[in-house]
């Protein structure tokens, strides 16, 4: 993974981080269900966007050079992982 991807990463996780604190303060202090869930709701967008920046950068990086492989095994096993990565991310 490139340096910028990188600290972008560990920027947003931090951030995502702090943000569950923040829920978990929420709840000990009895706040508004609605306004956890709306905490709830950007923590997860967040996280859904760390994930897509990841497995982005996991496509040019890593996905470029195993689609490009003359070893057919090796381009199976990427696809494949490409397929179970999105099925996870896909799931509700």
């Amino acid at each position: 993974m490139k340096v910028q991807h990188s600290d972008c990463l560990k920027t947003a996780v931090k951030k995502s981080a702090g943000m569950i604190k923040k829920i978990e303060k929420m709840v000990d202090d009895n706040a508004y269900c609605v306004d956890i869930a709306q905490q709830v709701n950007a923590t997860i967008g967040l996280l859904k966007s760390i994930n897509t920046k990841l497995l982005t950068n996991h496509i040019k990086c890593c996905g470029a050079k195993k689609l490009l492989s003359k070893d057919p095994k090796e381009i199976d096993d990427f696809v494949n992982e490409l397929v179970r990565a999105w099925d996870v991310t896909t799931r509700k």
